[in-house]
């Protein structure tokens, strides 16, 4: 059925500036969009014949066809945010090495955590080797952490731009799995618990929640 055009109407005139990939909010999962510049026209029988005013910026979903702010892009496609996981459950494990030493069972353990992060090709030689270049080969949590230390801007760059897209449970599983390499070898020494509490405030948990998740941590079967 044919719908006749309204008599007088505003409408926008959409003008496609650049494409890419986002996580659409109304399809739910990673889609293609058009980012585009538009200007509103007052049209008669759906005839543009004069521009009224500046329509903004958008992005349109070229799926669904609808239409978001600027501000969509904010969120991480599931495969960047897939990539910051893996990368910041590499980090977690690199800082708890530096801060508790390299004993078989703790690098065992961290080497496991690594592949299943998802980086299934690294060897112990290549974990070790990348630890000596971040940290210089100094295990002291002062020069660890004090400014200019590699690992340092690695953990704060890794775990803060992506704690805001993780819930609670996400964030705390992340600092586990930090926490089960220190425990590889025994309690946690001074030094590994720092560490995992500089990761949990760069998590955005609490005081109260890293110290429940550093305790609970205890209680996992551990080697």
């Amino acid at each position: 059925m044919l719908v006749a055009p309204k008599l007088v109407e505003l409408r926008a005139r959409w003008r496609t500036e650049s494409l890419g990939e986002f996580f659409c909010p109304g399809c739910g999962g990673d889609r293609n969009y058009r980012r585009q510049g538009g200007r509103r026209w007052l049209r008669v029988l759906g005839l543009p014949l004069l521009p009224v005013g500046d329509a903004g910026t958008s992005l349109q979903c070229t799926a669904c066809r609808a239409r978001y702010g600027l501000d969509a892009l904010e969120r991480p496609t599931s495969s960047n945010l897939l990539a910051m996981l893996r990368t910041a459950q590499y980090t977690v494990v690199l800082a708890v090495l530096a801060a508790g030493g390299t004993a078989r069972g703790t690098r065992d353990t961290a080497l496991g955590v690594i592949h299943e992060a998802g980086y299934p090709e690294l060897d112990e030689p290549q974990v070790l080797a990348a630890l000596a270049a971040l940290t210089g080969g100094d295990e002291d949590l002062v020069e660890l952490y004090g400014c200019g230390s590699g690992l340092a801007v690695e953990l704060h760059t890794a775990l803060e731009p992506l704690a805001p897209h993780l819930a609670g449970p996400g964030r705390e599983r992340l600092l586990t799995q930090g926490a089960l390499v220190a425990l590889a070898d025994g309690p946690y020494r001074p030094t590994e618990r720092e560490v995992l509490r500089a990761a949990g405030r760069c998590l955005k948990l609490t005081p109260a929640e890293i110290d429940a998740t550093l305790a609970a941590a205890t209680r996992q079967p551990h080697s």
